[in-house]
């Protein structure tokens, strides 16, 4: 069953933290309902959603052409296909991410037999409905 506490939280905050001040982005960390670490991405220097926009149109992503039709102000990121929804730098950026938030987890799931089996859920999101992401120029 999964479980995330805020002791493991506090533990993986460190080197997320320092990734994100690496690459210039402000976010923060947190637990939701027990089983899941969340990255909140508010601002950086990466543009996360136009080169969103401009890797799913492109054609080298599993996304359908027509699925993206406008720049999105916020996203949702899925942690199983960020290096297919994204290019460059923002791909090497959410992969670090993805990477810092798994340290320690475990995936023993076997989805044939309906059967799921991981140390935590992780959860990315870039900007919010109501906030969207800032792109800071520097």
């Amino acid at each position: 069953m999964a479980y995330m506490s805020q002791q493991k939280k506090k533990e993986l905050a460190p080197a997320i933290r320092e990734w994100c001040k690496m690459y210039g982005v402000k976010a923060t960390i947190a637990v939701d309902n027990h089983s899941t670490l969340v990255v909140n991405i508010k601002s950086g220097r990466l543009p996360f959603c136009q080169n969103y926009f401009d890797t799913c149109n492109s054609g080298a992503s599993y996304a359908r052409p027509d699925s993206v039709r406008e720049v999105p102000t916020y996203l949702q990121v899925n942690p199983y296909w960020c290096h297919e929804h994204f290019g460059g730098t923002c791909r090497d950026f959410l992969k670090g991410l993805v990477a810092r938030m798994n340290k320690g987890n475990h995936d023993n799931s076997d989805p044939m037999t309906d059967y799921f089996d991981v140390g935590w859920y992780v959860d990315i999101n870039i900007g919010h409905w109501d906030k969207p992401y800032e792109v800071v120029r520097s």
